[in-house]
């Protein structure tokens, strides 16, 4: 249970006159995480040493896998199993190799399969090879139900202009709806893609689905689905011990600051920042991110439903200054947390390393900019004012998402291994890439958030917005907002093809795409941050039941 709301004097601000601020869900975890108790260390051990084995024997897999087609569903199985980090410079020489190689242009399968992973891996592949399966009305030509799920799944990856993959996602989705009302070997992979496509699947999240798909089949080797499965139970073990830590972490941050207004959803939390970046190495990553998101949320908490303008500016000035001595400028319910802030960000030069600790420069540049643009909704709010355009609107509301705070906090936290200054200095002043995924943000958030935000005084959204625009019905609002969506996919894949600006190591888009992953995983059917009730099946698979 979240602690009781502390007491408030009538010096501290009045609360807001028209609706109470929504009551949000205690957490469905509560202390669970901290009880957690490891395998013993011989224990670990044995499951340690097995892995090794089982690695080494994958990798024979590997290098003695030539057969273009063959080599291309190992590397696809690979990926989705989460295996792929172990063998990454065999992978790249291989599909290198695969990029200059002649191969059957009118085997469908074989040409989706390598798009994909040509493109998934950086290469700037024409999406041309799919117009030799079209005949002359139009329609694509296929031999089985495998061959047009691997087109839809290629497809996936379009960037503006490449109608061919606009049609085939068109035609695919039709025929895989109508193979789902039959019965197929193939329902469980086409209900999945359906719902998500591969290519917008958090990995931590595939992983755990496709484990369960080999083992189911009957071409499966052995081997890998015992490394897979070795290999889950051993990151579980790694995540349940950083869970652990990330819930002690906050209970003290409750002691200390008393907000029991806030969401309760520190599992959540890190089951988001899990979501892009799930390997091993970018522990302290993890942890790291998952505490900037649990400021931000409190942040996003008390702006946007429970303090009144006058105590948000303060924290706002407070957080700008980044000094114990503003601690005088705040409300008294507020100074607690603020310290903590301070204290925390103050941790992460220790965790961060010798040699990083200037990094966290930048984390709180990232999250300061959150704040600023968290100062002008409220000036919206106070107005009553609806931005007269959509462009308008996304001056702010796009910068308020928090989606350039996460995706830039992580490459400033390790993730990608970046660490030049002249990258960072790049992301701080906010490239296309950046402002393309947090409209991606803004619009995902307002699609499943709107409806529950407009209850009280919350200011308009990007719906809202493009209605009054517009002069168009909610519908239709909602449609434009999805087709922008689609839109900023289609940007953000362009940038992991091509170089992006001012020569960008590749990791900086795919760190964003990874996060535009779990995005999509949690607003698919709801807001499943704050109803979090939601994802937690998905959650107890990835961290509560090994694989067995």
């Amino acid at each position: 249970m979240a602690p009781e709301t502390p007491a408030r004097s009538s010096t501290e601000g009045a609360r807001k006159a028209s609706l109470p601020p929504p009551t949000f869900h205690p957490s469905l975890w509560g202390g669970f995480f901290l009880t957690y108790k490891p395998p013993t260390a011989p224990q670990c051990a044995c499951m340690e040493e097995k892995a090794e084995v089982l690695k080494e024997e994958v990798r024979k897999i590997v290098k003695n896998t030539h057969e273009l087609s063959k080599l291309l569903d190992l590397i696809m199985t690979l990926q989705r199993l989460g295996l792929d980090i172990y063998y990454e410079n065999d992978i790249n020489e291989l599909l290198h190799s695969v990029y200059k190689s002649d191969y059957n242009e009118e085997d469908l399968h074989l040409v989706s399969l390598r798009f994909y992973l040509l493109r998934t891996n950086g290469y700037d592949v024409s999406a041309d090879v799919f117009l030799r399966f079209k005949d002359d009305e139009g329609n694509f030509m296929f031999d089985d139900t495998r061959s047009i799920l691997s087109l839809y799944n290629a497809a996936y990856l379009r960037t503006h202009g490449e109608r061919v993959l606009d049609e085939a996602i068109i035609f695919t989705t039709s025929h895989l709806e109508g193979v789902l009302q039959q019965s197929s070997p193939l329902a469980n992979e086409i209900s999945l893609a359906l719902e998500t496509p591969l290519f917008r699947r958090a990995r931590i999240v595939e992983m755990r689905s496709c484990i369960h798909i080999y083992d189911n089949d009957a071409t499966k080797n052995d081997a890998m689905l015992e490394f897979a499965k070795l290999n889950f139970n051993l990151l579980q073990l790694l995540y349940c011990e950083e869970l652990n830590k990330i819930t002690l972490w906050w209970k003290e941050l409750h002691d200390e600051s008393k907000l029991g207004f806030s969401r309760d959803r520190i599992v959540e939390m890190y089951f988001w920042m899990n979501g892009a970046c799930y390997e091993p190495q970018y522990s302290n990553s993890r942890i790291i991110l998952t505490k900037i998101t649990a400021f931000m949320t409190i942040l996003d908490d008390i702006f946007d439903t429970y303090g009144t303008t006058e105590e948000s500016m303060q924290l706002a000035e407070a957080i700008n200054r980044w000094n114990g001595s503003a601690t005088e400028l705040l409300p008294s319910y507020i100074k607690g947390f603020y310290l903590y802030l301070l204290k925390t960000f103050d941790s992460f030069e220790y965790e961060l390393g010798p040699g990083k600790s200037h990094h966290v420069h930048y984390l709180k540049e990232a999250l300061m900019r959150l704040v600023q643009a968290y100062t002008e909704e409220l000036k919206w709010r106070d107005g009553n004012y609806v931005p007269k355009t959509l462009d308008e609107h996304l001056g702010v509301s796009a910068r308020s998402s928090g989606g350039f705070t996460l995706a830039s906090a992580s490459l400033f936290a390790g993730v990608g291994g970046i660490a030049t200054t002249d990258t960072f200095e790049w992301i701080l002043n906010y490239p296309q890439l950046f402002k393309t995924f947090d409209m991606f943000v803004r619009f995902s958030n307002d699609i499943v958030s709107s409806q529950r935000e407009q209850v009280g005084d919350h200011y308009a959204s990007t719906i809202q917005c493009y209605m009054e625009e517009h002069g168009a019905t909610l519908k239709d609002a909602l449609k434009k907002i999805k087709d922008h969506v689609e839109d900023s996919w289609k940007d953000m894949v362009r940038h992991c093809v091509t170089s992006t600006e001012q020569q960008q190591p590749l990791a900086v888009p795919w760190t964003v795409v990874n996060f535009a992953r779990t995005v999509n995983n949690m607003y698919k059917r709801g807001d499943a941050f704050t109803s979090s009730h939601e994802i937690k099946e998905m959650i107890t698979l990835l961290y509560v039941e090994p694989i067995y």
